[in-house]
């Protein structure tokens, strides 16, 4: 088993011990999506530590946003424990990178790619997501990408 379900599965338990809803549901939940993901496909299998990283980073996405939708929709409190659980699962994911380290993966894949202008993108696009990895969200890498061709 990978050294981070165990911790997950660690996690779970003294959360129980503690009585700590936020962590316990939150952990529940991703225990639950890593789960679903093992036996995805034609065969089960065991999902590796980076595997697991992008089942919680899309899980993370996935409380952000409902998240604003209920802060759009005035509903604060639901809101409020949509980012609980979003901090509880950030506390599993590497560290995001800053906009200065980003700008600078970004500037080392278009130097590397020998693209310019903005119909290159997928080219920088590829160069600089694997260096990226689950570090940055992808709507932010275009953004960073789109901005450094254009400008």
């Amino acid at each position: 088993m990978s050294a981070l379900k165990d911790k997950l599965k660690a996690d779970l338990a003294a959360s129980m011990k503690a009585r700590d809803e936020v962590r316990l549901r939150t952990v529940r939940m991703a225990l639950a999506a890593i789960g679903v993901e093992e036996v995805a496909g034609k065969t089960a299998r065991e999902l590796s530590d980076d595997e697991i990283i992008k089942v919680l980073t899309k899980e993370a996405k996935k409380r952000r946003e409902a998240s604003e939708a209920f802060a759009g929709a005035g509903r604060a409190e639901q809101a409020q424990a949509e980012l609980d659980e979003q901090a509880v699962l950030e506390e599993y994911l590497p560290a995001q990178l800053s906009d200065e380290e980003l700008n600078r993966l970004v500037d080392e894949a278009i130097a590397e790619s020998g693209a310019s202008g903005p119909q290159a993108m997928g080219q920088v696009m590829k160069v600089v997501n694997p260096k990226v990895a689950g570090r940055a969200e992808g709507g932010r890498v275009a953004a960073a990408v789109r901005a450094r061709l254009a400008g």
